[in-house]
């Protein structure tokens, strides 16, 4: 379990003076701000939890992963994490835990990444047997085996992706923090390893925290979402509640037979029930308030000659989108 309280983050920052005269004084005589990276927030994370970090950069994501980490030191406030003080580096936290990031590699890059793998056996300390049988499984889950004895620089990159999660796993931690781990990845690349995610989750039932700018990472794997901005909490809950919380309207999408002028009908359409909105094809999308949506719905079968049509959430990133613009008011 993870625990935080009033947990609280300031970075001293250099202050530039404008022009040449003032870049020169301030070798001498520096000019300082203070900056709050995490404002005074409070967390619970329950194990087998998988939670989601979004926010714009600079929001504070970063800071807070590295906290709980444990690569920095707070400013002020309490942190639990397994029972642990994350800064104090203890081993047998270090050895609960690992941080995967998409854009950093811990796996030598002129070595196979089954060399790589065997240092790590050894740095904490994975008898054999159990060894050969986590890297069978996460191995083989990841579909990887053949790729474990090429050296990780002529691997694509999302083989280096699969190989950097097997390195960062071996040793079964009970905390994983997850730094954007689809990015620059193919889609198809982004699916092997959510769905490797979820089936290591319901597997091991580690406590995991994402943080990515990938919307399908998001509602495909996090239970929970945090939405951060300048250091505080804008919204901790689930997905859907977000969704009712905060998404004003639905989206109701329909296909125009191609029989009718769907262009002319479409200029009648009552701007009470929502905007409108229509292609060449004949595709509409009206984003209509949650309360008129099936009366909009009913506007467009009776006088458009629908042949397909969908309701729907408004996308995610929309709602979140407009949630961090907002702040807590929204």
């Amino acid at each position: 379990m993870i625990k935080v309280e009033g947990l609280s983050k300031q970075f001293k920052v250099h202050k530039k003076r404008p022009g040449l005269r003032g870049s020169i004084s301030s070798l001498f005589n520096r000019e300082y701000i203070i900056k709050d990276a995490i404002k005074n927030i409070d967390l619970e994370i329950k194990q087998g939890e998988i939670l989601g970090l979004i926010g714009s950069n600079g929001a504070g994501k970063t800071t807070l992963t590295k906290i709980l980490s444990g690569i920095i030191h707070p400013t002020s406030g309490k942190v639990s994490v397994l029972g642990f003080d994350p800064w104090e580096r203890d081993n047998r936290y270090r050895q609960q835990m690992s941080l995967i990031m998409g854009q950093k590699a811990q796996l030598w890059w002129d070595l196979p990444a089954a060399d790589g793998f065997l240092l790590l056996k050894e740095i904490y300390q994975i008898p054999e047997a159990e060894f050969k049988k986590r890297l069978a499984y996460l191995s083989e889950s990841l579909g990887i085996e053949k790729e474990l004895n090429v050296q990780v620089r002529k691997l694509s990159l999302g083989e280096r992706m699969k190989v950097e999660l097997i390195a960062a796993l071996l040793h079964q931690p009970k905390v994983v923090f997850l730094d954007e781990p689809t990015i620059g990845l193919d889609l198809s690349a982004q699916k092997a390893v959510r769905r490797f995610i979820k089936e290591y989750r319901k597997e091991f039932n580690p406590i995991m925290i994402l943080t990515s700018h990938y919307m399908d990472d998001i509602e495909d794997l996090c239970d929970r979402i945090i939405i951060m901005k300048e250091g505080e909490f804008v919204y901790d809950g689930g997905i859907k509640q977000v969704h009712q919380k905060y998404a004003q309207s639905k989206l109701v999408t329909a296909q125009a037979a191609p029989t009718i002028d769907a262009s002319e009908e479409a200029r009648k359409f009552p701007k009470s029930l929502g905007e409108i909105e229509i292609n060449d094809n004949g595709k509409i999308i009206v984003r209509s308030p949650r309360e008129k949506v099936m009366e909009a719905a009913s506007y467009l079968i009776h006088y458009l000659k629908i042949e397909d049509l969908n309701i729907s959430e408004e996308e995610i990133g929309d709602v979140i989108e407009h949630i961090m613009s907002k702040g807590k008011e929204a």
